[in-house]
């Protein structure tokens, strides 16, 4: 493929800012041998910057060949900053705007899992701010405990907690408010903890499915938290330590989620595997992390995949309207 000028948006208005900063660098370090690489910082105020100056948006787009989106969260990964790219045709890297808004949704992607038989956890939504103590006590009267509380929007884990009391539920419930204006209640279940990237178009194959890791979290964390997921002190085996079994159900699992939120180029789903119960899928997402400490990259180079050649596959896509 010929040089591109490539925008790489990276920073942006959410709680996983400090992330997409990583990721963005992550691409831009693996690109800048192959194409014109040119750095666009969105501030936390959503205010586009490039050489360090303010510009609006439709400026930048004229400087521009594909845009690579590098952003996590919301503006970056819930359909927003997808309208303004469709509204000035840019070519750009990830799933469209609709796909970006149902992906982040927590709600909205579990009703599709389950319209496409895909195993995910019990759970409800509170969407009431008040009387949460009053909430709490009904919750932890009739929903099984413990229980998972997480921001219906959102990714990185920001916001989320396992409560097995109601004062926990009350405290997590209200922490979940900071970050969405719905809280998913979320059966907790024990098992191992895996998650599998899927690229489109690759290696002949219409969705390619990479080879599962397994993710054993450090002693000091309940669950694949935040400080977990970015601290490097999680042990991400891949490939993971699954039976032939596990392995097909998870790909099969992560493809058919991938197809059924209608997403693009690529994308990672979570899951969780009880002893007795078989294989949960807990979320997809639609922009995985491309830093050192991500998953996506790990399983890349377990299939002999260079970072920079899957950067490339994907900008290739996006030129050709795939």
């Amino acid at each position: 493929m010929s040089k591109k000028k490539v925008g790489v948006l990276r920073g942006g208005p959410s709680s996983e800012y400090e992330v997409s900063l990583k990721t963005g660098k992550s691409v831009m370090d693996s690109l800048s041998d192959r194409h014109e690489v040119m750095d666009i910082f969105i501030d936390k105020q959503g205010v586009w910057h490039y050489l360090g100056m303010p510009i609006t948006p439709e400026k930048v787009f004229k400087k521009v060949d594909v845009v690579f989106n590098a952003l996590h969260g919301a503006y970056g990964e819930d359909g927003t900053v997808q309208k303004l790219l469709d509204y000035f045709q840019i070519p750009y890297t990830g799933s469209n705007a609709l796909a970006s808004a149902v992906g982040m949704n927590k709600v909205l992607s579990k009703k599709i899992f389950k319209k496409n038989n895909l195993k995910t956890p019990l759970h409800i939504i509170v969407s009431d701010k008040n009387n949460l103590a009053k909430q709490a006590i009904e919750l932890f009267r009739t929903f099984p405990m413990p229980a998972v509380v997480k921001p219906v929007s959102g990714g990185s884990s920001v916001g989320t907690a396992i409560a097995k009391t109601t004062a926990e539920l009350e405290i997590a419930i209200s922490d979940a408010f900071n970050y969405s204006d719905q809280v998913l209640i979320e059966e907790y279940i024990s098992g191992q903890e895996a998650t599998c990237g899927v690229v489109d178009n690759f290696r002949n194959e219409l969705i390619y499915s990479l080879l599962p890791v397994e993710i054993r979290k450090p002693s000091d964390s309940v669950f694949f938290d935040y400080k977990a997921k970015y601290s490097g002190q999680s042990q991400e085996i891949c490939p993971g330590n699954f039976t032939a079994e596990e392995k097909k159900e998870i790909q099969e699992m992560a493809r058919e989620a991938h197809k059924a939120l209608g997403l693009r180029h690529y994308s990672r789903s979570d899951f969780i595997i009880h002893p007795k119960r078989g294989i949960y899928i807990l979320e997809t997402n639609t922009l995985p992390g491309l830093t050192s400490e991500s998953l996506l990259p790990k399983s890349l180079v377990a299939i002999g995949c260079t970072l920079p050649d899957f950067l490339d596959h994907l900008i290739k896509l996006a030129l050709e309207g795939k």
